[in-house]
């Protein structure tokens, strides 16, 4: 098994941003390229992160399953610079990682069992979706994380608002016009906690796609050019 990635801030980003939700993962080695699916310990969030087999120059492999842990491997990961490029192989229990640069650099990372079960990505039906600039939704999720712990999608004819009332503050923003992409309706609240986390995102893509329902879970994606990370959160169900 060999895997060389002559790009190796795709992956450093991805990782750094899945690290953000979970600490552990099975990475999987399929025949169309790298593959995690994970949960976070409270059973609220979801990641599903692809790494293409094309963004590799190499990638030779069988049925490998990497169990490592995340905070270890972005700590390797950002060692390499932007010209770098990266090999793993698997090496008696351990996954050796060569960083080529000026200096050849070589980690070895121990394989871990990881306790959580294998998911699959939920089947789900939204009743509305957005397709909009991902930078454009970061700002609005930062400003309404400024007054409060949650906040509240409304998808209704030919707008998209983002929502969010603290004890003594609130934010609003409204989004319509031909910058944004959507259809059908729904309302529903999310945990600000998380969405914070997943719009760290906006780094690998300039769009994002929401999809909801009405106190339904949550469908984010980030479709990058050479990869896409996406996130599955639960709604807030508040009783009023």
């Amino acid at each position: 098994m060999i895997l060389k990635l002559d790009n190796p801030k795709l992956m450093s980003d991805a990782i750094a941003i899945i690290s953000e939700v979970v600490s552990e993962v099975r990475i999987k080695l399929l025949e169309d390229g790298m593959s995690i699916i994970a949960v976070d310990p409270a059973n609220v969030a979801l990641v599903i992160f692809k790494l293409p087999r094309e963004s590799f120059s190499q990638y030779e492999i069988g049925n490998e399953v990497w169990g490592v842990n995340l905070g270890d491997l972005k700590k390797i990961l950002k060692r390499a610079g932007v010209t770098a490029s990266i090999v793993f192989e698997e090496e008696g229990g351990k996954l050796k990682i060569s960083i080529f640069d000026k200096v050849k650099r070589i980690f070895s990372l121990a394989l871990i069992e990881v306790s959580s079960e294998d998911k699959d990505i939920p089947d789900l039906n939204f009743g509305a979706r957005v397709e909009m600039s991902s930078d454009d939704f970061a700002q609005t999720i930062e400003d309404a994380n400024v007054v409060a712990d949650s906040c509240a999608f409304i998808a209704s004819e030919g707008s998209f608002v983002i929502e969010s009332s603290g004890n003594l503050n609130s934010a609003r923003a409204e989004f319509a016009g031909e910058n944004l992409e959507m259809f059908g309706i729904g309302k529903s609240k999310y945990s600000l906690e998380y969405l914070m986390k997943f719009i760290k995102a906006v780094k690998i893509s300039s769009r994002v796609v929401v999809n909801f329902s009405d106190d339904y879970p949550l469908r984010l994606d980030f479709p990058g050019e050479k990869m896409g990370i996406g996130f599955v959160l639960a709604p807030r169900v508040e009783n009023d």
